[in-house]
């Protein structure tokens, strides 16, 4: 990795010399000063551990230390390592990605030397939220260790921008004082980026008259669905629910966020909207990032499934829809018999049209940014013969947004617009098979004629052609496409359309040269001048783009798609390597939804940049807020309340000696909440492995807890029903908590489907017949994670305290209960699976019986007055002693 750049080193000093929380610009190199610190501290003489981070960021960075030399590499703590083992690895000093889970529970059972720890670096600090596992280690480690350091990282400064003081909640919750603020407006970074910034050639690509009326009309569409979204939830009357932000990414979240604690009270219309506005985003995104053939297929698929589920939506009937549907046709085709113009108001008019496919000419609209691209590659081409003086041609690095546009974009500079345009014709739009021939029947003429008549389909053809044959014997375009086509994970329609193109290419013999690239791709390397094409996003590597670009080290950059942080990148990249040239083509529809989208990105970086500094320059930080010495209450353990009276009766008021709390929670409770908010509450956590129950509060009390998805799908699959029998047996009182969140409003059935009767397909009747089944057991419903702490606080008040020993004893094939040895579980469920026998009177039966088999010897007579009904004395008699045929009998006269 290159060294610090100015404003870079700047960063780091400021955090090494004092604690804090670093919010940069994204793309500005965030992981390059989280690398330095994590070289600083590879030494056995420290112990660092990093929190929040995957396990492909993990590798990236022990990659990056171990290519600069460096001998103690960090280690990875994983459940590979055995509890017993961890305490001697961490002794060993240096620095260690832990998960979270891990760290955890290493901390509640002193397994890791918290007085020897140097620090704790934080990345991704915007995700600690006050009940999350990171927050929970981090106020484990303070009240632990007051020396050691804590340092955070983000550069995600978009999402310190929702909420009311959300960037002082995160600081409190890190224990920091200072917040550094480095926006790419920063004085230190702008000047210094401006003087090493790389040749941008900003190449606005108009979009062709049929692109820009379909766009309107999606626009328009979209800005209807709003309207009646509006109409039908006046509470929806916020500035977030606009047109801008309806064509990002992030709207889906936006508005779940606004719909979600009335989501089962809306009517279908409203949910219909939703969805609708979710689909029109895809097909902005389609117009845009694919050609015309995949657009208009996506567009027919959409009408043919409104028809075949019956779905009603709205949109479809508008005149916007129509001429959607009619320009989208025109880009792929015409039928002469009709005019373009004219607009059929029903479907069943459309669908005339399709009956006369035998009368189609294709059309095979190109998208404008193909030949752009050509344009782009062609000029490249032409420096690359006079490079002399800059040591050689240059390599190539062309960057789409995802695989599918990468598969396109290379087989368009392989074969062509006309070949890709056939191929993906003939596979969507197959069985018009005329249409096709009599298209290329015109374009052989054309060809013949050399190229006379003008028209874009020939153009096109041309550039290609000459793009081709200079290329293909230099350089051949590569892609991550064809590697990718052999994952199972991916999606079906990017398997269609990323056919291995290895048949449309001639790959010259011995000219191969391997790159240590990502391991999950594949590139075909021809010699100099190398080119590329790398997707923007869908790695499942995160730095998969960096690797490349350090890897290539191009001197042409073609952004195909618009992405701020790789924006950034190619700055950092530029000025990292001052004295090597470095030009970038920008390649963007001008006055597009793709263009407004990118500036909207950096709209919203921009103000929300400009709210923190708002919010730094009132924020007013307590002296002890670091927790170095004991003043910190957010370290203290208890929640009693202030102004809690003491009782004068006991004693003159005298304070008892109270015993610590204590809680067994299994090990795979640690990945919710609760654990966290327990000990917070002053109760000392014992985390073992639980076969039986996820808490034990007292040696009689023990807690399954469900969540709402949880607990139906456990009813379904009957897995509670198991877990209630192995309470129930070994614990007097066994509780079935049941969390819900008070903002996610749910209902367990429809107001449709509530029936009288117990059914076997409904959740309610299931947890009626749960209570019936096993009357001991109560169900306790809690609103949220902060609710249950204080109810496992009130139900332990004045009980004796959980055994660790006998709580790990117990498992689901255990032969004795261990409170009580009377009865001997086997043939108690035995009992209670005969007729007559229920909950009620089975401890009856118990008591006046010893085994089974005295069971057989009792009259009828004895058994109805043991059980104290004569019909389940009745019952239970006829079932120990007629036979089957007296029973088939008896069935016969009745």
């Amino acid at each position: 990795m290159a060294p610090l750049l100015e404003h870079e080193n700047q960063i780091f000093l400021d955090l090494f010399h004092e604690d804090g929380l670093v919010i940069t610009a994204r793309g500005l190199g965030i992981d390059r000063i989280l690398h330095s610190f994590l070289r600083l501290y590879c030494d056995p003489a420290n112990l660092v551990l990093v929190l929040n981070t995957s396990p492909a960021e993990e590798e990236y960075f022990v990659e990056q230390l171990r290519s600069e030399g460096i001998v103690h590499l960090p280690r990875i703590v994983t459940n590979e390592i055995p509890s017993s083992d961890r305490y001697d690895v961490y002794t060993q000093g240096g620095v260690f990605f832990v998960t979270s889970r891990i760290l955890v529970v290493d901390f509640l059972t002193d397994r890791i030397p918290s007085n020897l720890i140097t620090g704790i670096l934080v990345y991704k600090a915007h995700k600690i939220i006050e009940s999350c596992q990171e927050a929970f280690i981090l106020r484990l480690y303070r009240q632990k260790n007051k020396q050691g350091f804590i340092k955070a990282f983000t550069d995600n400064a978009v999402a310190f921008h929702t909420g009311f003081c959300q960037v002082e909640r995160v600081m409190r919750n890190l224990f920091v004082r200072k917040l550094y603020l480095w926006p790419r407006f920063h004085v230190a970074v702008n000047s210094f980026l401006e003087r090493h910034k790389p040749e941008v050639v900003e190449l606005h690509v108009a979009m062709t008259p049929a692109m820009r009326a379909i766009q309107a009309s999606i626009l328009d569409i979209m800005n209807a669905c709003l309207k009646e979204l509006k109409r039908y939830n006046p509470a929806l009357e916020v500035e977030d629910l606009s047109l801008e932000n309806a064509i990002g990414a992030s709207f889906d979240k936006t508005i779940r966020h606004y719909l979600d604690p009335l989501w089962h009270q809306l009517g279908a219309q409203t949910k219909s909207l939703v969805q609708d506005l979710k689909i029109l985003r895809t097909l902005l995104l389609y117009l845009s990032q694919y050609d015309c053939v995949t657009f208009l297929n996506l567009l027919e698929s959409l009408r043919a499934s409104e028809k075949v589920f019956g779905h009603n939506s709205g949109w479809l009937f508008l005149d916007s829809s129509t001429s959607m549907f009619v320009h989208a046709r025109a880009r792929v085709y015409r039928s002469p018999d009709h005019k373009m113009d004219k607009k059929s108001k029903t479907f069943d008019k459309m669908e005339l049209k399709e009956k006369q496919e035998e009368k189609r000419e294709l059309v095979l609209e190109s998208s404008p940014k193909w030949e752009a691209l050509s344009e782009v590659l062609q000029e490249i081409e032409r420096e690359n013969k006079d490079s002399d003086a800059l040591g050689g041609p240059g390599r190539v690095l062309i960057c789409a947004s995802d695989d599918r546009t990468c598969a396109q974009l290379k087989e368009y500079i392989t074969a062509g617009a006309e070949a890709l345009l056939t191929r993906l014709y003939k596979k969507s739009f197959g069985k018009d098979e005329k249409a096709e021939e009599l298209w290329l029947r015109e374009r052989n003429a054309l060809k013949l004629k050399g190229n006379t008549r003008p028209g874009k389909g020939p153009r096109v053809k041309k550039s290609s052609t000459k793009q081709k044959k200079k290329i293909k014997k230099p350089a051949l375009t590569l892609t991550q496409m064809v590697g990718k086509m052999e994952e199972v994970e991916e999606e079906e329609s990017c398997k269609e359309d990323g056919i291995n193109l290895e048949n449309n290419m001639e790959y010259a013999d011995n000219e191969v040269v391997q790159l240590n690239l990502p391991s999950d791709t594949y590139y075909g390397i021809l010699k100099e001048p190398l080119t590329v094409i790398h997707p923007l996003h869908g790695c499942s590597d995160p730095y998969a783009l960096t690797r490349v670009l350090h890897e290539v080290e191009p001197r042409y950059v073609v952004l195909y798609d618009a992405e701020l942080s790789f924006v950034r990148q190619l700055e950092i990249y530029k000025a990292s390597r001052p004295g090597k040239p470095l030009r970038v083509y920008f390649l963007i529809y001008g006055g597009s939804t793709e263009e407004q989208r990118y500036l909207t990105t950096l709209r919203k970086e921009k103000e929300a940049f400009e709210q923190l500094i708002r919010e730094k320059a009132s924020m007013v930080i307590p002296k002890e807020r670091e927790g170095r010495d004991e003043t910190n209450l957010d370290l203290k353990r208890d929640a009693t309340p202030a102004n809690v009276s003491v009782d004068t009766r006991k004693a003159g008021g005298q304070i008892q000696k109270s015993v610590q709390q204590t809680i067994i929670v299994d090990m795979r409770e640690f990945r919710s909440e609760l654990p966290s908010l327990i000990h917070r509450r002053g109760i000392d956590i014992e985390p073992i492995t639980l076969e039986v129950g996820d808490y034990i509060l007292t040696p009689d009390i023990c807690v399954e807890r469900k969540s709402i998805s949880d607990l139906i799908g456990s009813l379904n699959n009957g897995r509670l029903y198991t877990q209630c029998v192995s309470m129930s047996r070994y614990y007097k009182r066994p509780i079935l908590l049941i969390e819900f969140d008070p903002d996610k409003s749910f209902s367990l059935t429809s107001r449709a489907s509530i029936h009288q009767e117990i059914s076997v397909n409904d959740i309610t009747s299931k947890l009626t017949l749960l209570t019936l089944h096993f009357p001991r057991l109560r169900i306790i419903w809690c609103p949220s994670p902060h609710a249950t702490a204080e109810l496992f606080e009130e139900l332990k008040q004045n009980r004796p305290q959980p055994v660790t020993a006998a709580a790990m004893a117990i498992t689901a094939d255990s032969d004795t209960i261990p409170e009580s040895d009377c009865y001997n579980p086997g043939p108690q469920d035995f009992l209670l699976k005969m007729p007559g026998v229920s909950a009620k009177n089975c401890r009856m039966l118990m008591n006046h019986i010893k085994s089974i088999a005295e069971l057989t010897t009792l009259s009828e007579d004895q058994l109805s007055v043991i059980l104290g009904n004569p019909k389940s004395a009745k019952q239970l008699y006829d079932f120990l002693h007629v036979t089957y045929s007296e029973a088939i009998a008896q069935g016969k006269t009745k």
